[in-house]
């Protein structure tokens, strides 16, 4: 019967599957954030070495490569995981303990048990330069002026259910094509990725979690998370309570910028709002700034006129005593900031999450302060959305660098990381089982210099290795019907390994691209370089002075036939064993 369906779906797929679906919007809808689950990526050896640093390199020689680019992007959304009673659309959340299908598939091998448990410290030696403590680097960003938050997405924390990791929730039902009872078959299931492993916890597991999450976000220089308040009441409203509670017991400066999803919230009553928001408020960590007014950031902030919202900030005066400052998140920010400019403290905007196209950036901050308002900058790793079919070209770390660099260059006063941890839409800076901590340890860099001004002195080589683990244009075999394609206005795809050095001094850079070897000439600082993707391991080293250095080796292999889509870009640093 499986072999049938197979052959049915494949014929589906090949009759023209590809251009009748809906297009999905460019930019974020309600809903739950589309990936599809690959059993395949969690096997064992990737989650005890996704990590990875230092592993032995077969001998390499001589070859050459091709240079590498750079850019910004914007972003659509699909429904929230979790919360019956929430009215987003969404299904009923994981209940701790059941199973809804899915095991014993035969998939690929669970992870490893605990491999990912790292806790919230950052090995010595792991970036290329020595970073400033939160403290200092909050001084230097002087009195709020540059900020730097992770949009946090509630339904997908470091542990659904507190089950090993090889028998968990995730595991079991997101990133397994047939989970969940097979309701996301069609896509090959929910997730391509997932948090970091975690032991099981006793006593308050969910709250222990959440605090390692505000600790890891912390050290790597981040000043707090915008909070997605996709309910008001549910899984999703618990773990939005819980997380205040966790940033105010790790630190209190770490702030938690409260966002109303007003494409998932279903109330047409500000009054329901202002209370949900007052109660969230009185929190000692929800973000104020220094006059005391509580930091309000709807997302979708158009979704409802400025008249609704100014009632919903005076209730909040009249019936709570708190005074707000309104920081809207569009999707469309050029229809609507004059509109809104009376009732706000600042704007952003959701963005786009290609590499092209990011110029944009520094018209929005010139119309933000030419309003006398603050701008909240979105920088972006990428987006790939299996159960929406849509996927945006992030040229590797370009997307990245392209839009942190617009951050810096263009004047923002905040950033907002987009995301956390929306696994369903490919966005997480957080460290996960196929990029580790390489993203995260990545910002770091750029938020330093943000902050500080200067960028940071390297003071050890440092690789990142990223590619795909199949092509752009590989034909799943397995049951997947809906394939993605590109969104209108991102780049072109390609198929591409991305070698990106720190170095300390001029080096020469080892490569091994499948059974293709190379060596290319590195400056000193950051050098991006492409080559060409081939099937087989991806890997580099440095080498100088006959000695060689810092290795950077991706667990998984690049395949020519695959079961399952997956186009999001795998990443490794050689700063973390």
């Amino acid at each position: 019967m499986r072999a049938d369906r197979r052959t049915g779906r494949r014929a589906q797929r090949q009759a023209g599957t590809r251009s009748e679906r809906p297009r999905a919007s460019h930019r974020r809808r309600r809903g739950f954030r589309g990936r599809t689950p690959v059993t395949l990526l969690l096997s064992g050896f990737l989650l005890l070495g996704v990590c990875t640093a230092g592993m032995a390199l077969d001998p390499f020689t001589a070859g050459a490569g091709q240079d590498s680019a750079g850019h910004r992007t914007g972003a659509p959304r699909s429904a929230a995981p979790g919360d019956s009673g929430s009215g987003s659309g969404g299904r009923a959340a994981p209940t701790p303990g059941t199973d809804q299908g899915g095991a014993g598939t035969g998939k690929a091998p669970a992870p490893a048990p605990d491999a990912g448990d790292t806790g919230d410290h950052r090995p010595a030696g792991a970036l290329p330069f020595d970073m400033p403590e939160p403290a200092a680097l909050r001084a230097a960003a002087g009195a709020g002026r540059k900020l730097v938050f992770a949009h946090y997405f509630t339904p997908y924390p470091l542990s659904l259910d507190n089950v090993r990791a090889d028998k968990d929730y995730y595991t079991r039902n997101y990133l397994n094509p047939d989970g969940e009872k097979g309701k996301h078959e069609q896509y090959g299931g929910l997730l391509r990725d997932r948090p970091l492993p975690v032991k099981p916890k006793s006593g308050n597991w969910e709250l222990a979690n959440l605090r390692q999450e505000v600790l890891t976000a912390r050290t790597a220089g981040l000043d707090g998370f915008t909070l997605d308040l996709l309910s008001l009441n549910g899984q999703n409203w618990d773990r939005a309570n819980l997380l205040m509670e966790a940033a105010r017991s790790v630190d209190p400066g770490f702030k938690i910028m409260l966002m109303p999803d007003m494409t998932s919230l279903k109330t047409d009553d500000p009054a329901v709002l202002a209370d949900a928001v007052a109660a969230l408020g009185a929190s000692p960590a929800a973000h104020r700034l220094g006059d005391g007014r509580l930091v309000v950031s709807p997302f979708k902030a158009e979704a409802k006129d400025p008249a609704w919202w100014s009632r919903f900030t005076g209730l909040l005066t009249s019936r709570h005593g708190i005074r707000t400052a309104l920081v809207p998140t569009f999707l469309d920010f050029d229809a609507h900031r004059e509109r809104f400019a009376p009732i706000s403290h600042g704007f952003s905007e959701w963005g786009s999450r290609s590499y092209v196209g990011q110029e944009g950036a520094a018209r929005d901050v010139r119309r933000a302060h030419d309003l006398g308002k603050v701008w909240m900058q979105p920088v972006s790793v990428q987006d790939v959305r299996p159960n929406q079919g849509v996927f945006d070209e992030a040229g590797n770390t370009a997307t990245l660098r392209t839009t942190w660099n617009r951050a810096i260059e263009d004047g923002a006063d905040w950033v907002q990381l987009t995301t956390w941890n929306d696994y369903s839409e490919g966005t997480q800076f957080a460290p996960s089982v196929h990029n580790g901590h390489a993203y995260l340890d990545l910002t770091s860099y750029y938020l330093t210099r943000f902050k500080t001004g200067s960028w940071p002195r390297i003071v050890r080589d440092t690789l990142y290795v990223t590619a795909r683990t199949q092509f752009a244009a590989a034909d799943p075999t397995g049951d997947q019907s809906l394939v993605m394609s590109l969104r209108r206005g991102s780049a072109a795809a390609r198929d591409a390994v991305e070698v990106l050095s720190f170095l300390k001094a001029p080096a020469t850079v080892r490569t091994r691209t499948g059974p293709a070897t190379g060596t290319y000439e590195a400056p000193a600082g950051l050098h991006s370089k492409l080559l060409p993707l081939r099937t087989g391991t991806n890997a580099a080293e440095v080498v100088r002075g006959g000695k060689t250095g810092a290795r950077a080796e991706l667990p998984r292999p690049v395949q020519r036939t695959v079961e399952v889509q997956d186009l999001q870009y795998h990443a490794v640093t050689s700063g973390r064993s």
